[in-house]
C-alpha cells in the first residue's frame, strides 16, 4: 500500500505576527521576538548610529564623514588630527550618549511594566535622585570619582526599595507610587542641594555641572562603565520580562503559574535601579528619557516583552544621542547640557501623560 504524502504545517495568514524563537543550549532560557519588533529595533538603532555619526562630523573642527567612519573602525586617516579628534574627543561622548540612553530607557521600561503605569520612571520616583545624592557626596566630600558607579548603584537601589516599601499596601498602586516617589525625589534633591551649598564654589563646580545631566568630558573609562553595566544588567532584564504578565495578574495567579512574586519583584527592582544608576554615574541625572522611550516603544510594538524592552533601549539611545546633538550645536554661542534638552521635551510630555491618565481614571 502506498504511503500517503505528509503535509508540513504552514502558518496561516491570520495566525498572528511571525516570531523568532531564540534558545540557549547551555542555559535553560528561551525567548521569542516578534519579527516586526526586531525590524523596528534595527531601524531605530540605525537612526541612533546615524545621529551619532553626524554629531562627530560637527564642531569647531569639522571632520568629513568618511574620516569619521575610518577613525571609528580603526582604519585611520591621512590626517592624524582627525583621528585624535574622533577617537579621543568625540567617539567616547557619542558612545556614552547611546549607551546611557539605552540604560535609562530599559530601566524605565522595567519600572513601568512592574507597576503598569506609564508615568513611572526612575527619575520621577526618586531613583535617579538617590544615585545623584551619593554621587555628589563622593565628588564634593571625598574628591574621588573612583567609587562613583558603585555609590550611584547603592543610592539608586536603596531609594528604589524604600519607595516600593512606602507604597506597598496589599499591592502597588501606580498613582500612589508616583506620589511617594515625587516626595522622596524632593527630599533627596534638598539633601543634594544642602551638600552643595556647604562648600566653596570652586569645589562644587564639577558636581554642579554633573547634576545638570551632561556628557561633557565623557571618556573611555565612562564608556567601559556603561558597557559593563549594560552587559551585566540588560540580559537579566530581558529574561525577567517574562514574569511581568504573571505579576500583573496578581500574586496568587503568579504563584499558580510558577512565579515567585516577591523574589521576581525584587529582581526587577534591582535590575531597573542598576540600569538607571549606571547611566546616572556617567551622565548625571538626565531626565525624561526613561519616561518617554518605553512609551514610544509600546506605541510602536505593543505591551512590554523582551523584544519591546530592547526596542525601548534603542529608542532611548536615539533620544539621548539626538538631544546631545541639539545641545552641542543648536546654539552657536554655547553648548548646553543634554539634560536641559531632554527636560524641555520631556516635561510637557509628562504633563500630557498625567492629563490623559486623569481623564481615563
Amino acid at each position: 500500500m502506498a504511503t500517503p504524502p505528509v503535509e508540513h504545517a504552514r502558518p496561516r495568514p491570520d495566525a498572528g505576527p511571525r516570531r523568532l524563537t531564540v534558545r540557549s543550549r547551555r542555559v535553560p532560557v528561551s525567548a521569542r521576538l516578534s519579527v516586526r519588533t526586531a525590524a523596528l529595533g534595527a531601524v531605530v538603532a540605525a537612526l541612533a548610529l546615524a545621529a551619532a555619526a553626524w554629531t562627530m562630523t560637527l564642531g569647531e573642527f569639522p571632520v568629513p564623514l568618511s574620516d569619521v567612519l575610518a577613525s571609528t573602525f580603526g582604519v585611520g586617516t591621512a590626517d592624524p588630527a582627525h583621528d585624535f579628534v574622533v577617537r579621543t574627543l568625540r567617539l567616547p561622548r557619542v558612545l556614552a550618549a547611546l549607551l546611557a540612553g539605552a540604560a535609562l530607557a530599559a530601566s524605565g521600561a522595567v519600572f513601568q511594566g512592574l507597576v503598569r503605569n506609564p508615568l513611572v520612571a526612575p527619575d520621577v520616583i526618586g531613583v535617579n535622585a538617590g544615585a545623584s545624592l551619593v554621587a555628589v557626596y563622593l565628588i564634593v566630600v571625598t574628591g574621588s570619582a573612583l567609587l562613583l558607579p558603585a555609590g550611584a548603584f547603592a543610592g539608586a537601589l536603596v531609594t528604589a526599595f524604600a519607595v516600593y516599601a512606602f507604597t506597598w499596601r496589599r499591592g502597588i498602586s501606580g498613582s500612589r507610587l508616583v506620589l511617594v516617589g515625587i516626595g522622596v525625589n524632593a527630599v533627596l534633591g534638598s539633601l543634594t542641594t544642602l551638600i552643595l551649598v556647604r562648600y566653596p564654589v570652586e569645589e562644587i563646580a564639577p558636581a554642579v555641572l554633573w547634576t545638570t545631566g551632561t556628557l561633557y568630558g565623557a571618556d573611555w573609562r565612562d564608556v567601559t562603565v556603561l558597557v559593563v553595566g549594560l552587559g551585566v544588567l540588560l540580559p537579566p532584564a530581558f529574561w525577567l520580562t517574562r514574569h511581568l504578565t504573571a505579576l500583573q495578574l496578581g500574586d496568587d495567579t503568579a504563584r499558580s503559574l510558577g512565579v515567585r512574586a516577591e523574589p521576581a519583584r525584587a529582581a526587577l527592582i534591582t535590575v531597573g535601579a542598576g540600569l538607571a544608576a549606571t547611566a546616572v554615574a556617567v551622565a548625571g541625572p538626565i531626565g525624561f528619557v526613561a519616561l518617554i522611550a518605553p512609551h514610544i516603544a509600546r506605541m510602536l510594538a505593543g505591551p512590554l516583552t523582551g523584544g519591546v524592552l530592547l526596542l525601548s533601549a534603542s529608542v532611548g539611545a536615539l533620544l539621548l544621542a539626538a538631544s546631545d546633538l541639539v545641545a552641542q550645536h543648536a546654539f552657536a554661542a554655547v553648548s548646553l547640557p543634554a539634560g536641559l534638552v531632554t527636560a524641555a521635551v520631556g516635561a510637557p510630555y509628562f504633563l500630557f501623560l498625567l492629563y490623559r491618565s486623569n481623564r481615563l481614571s
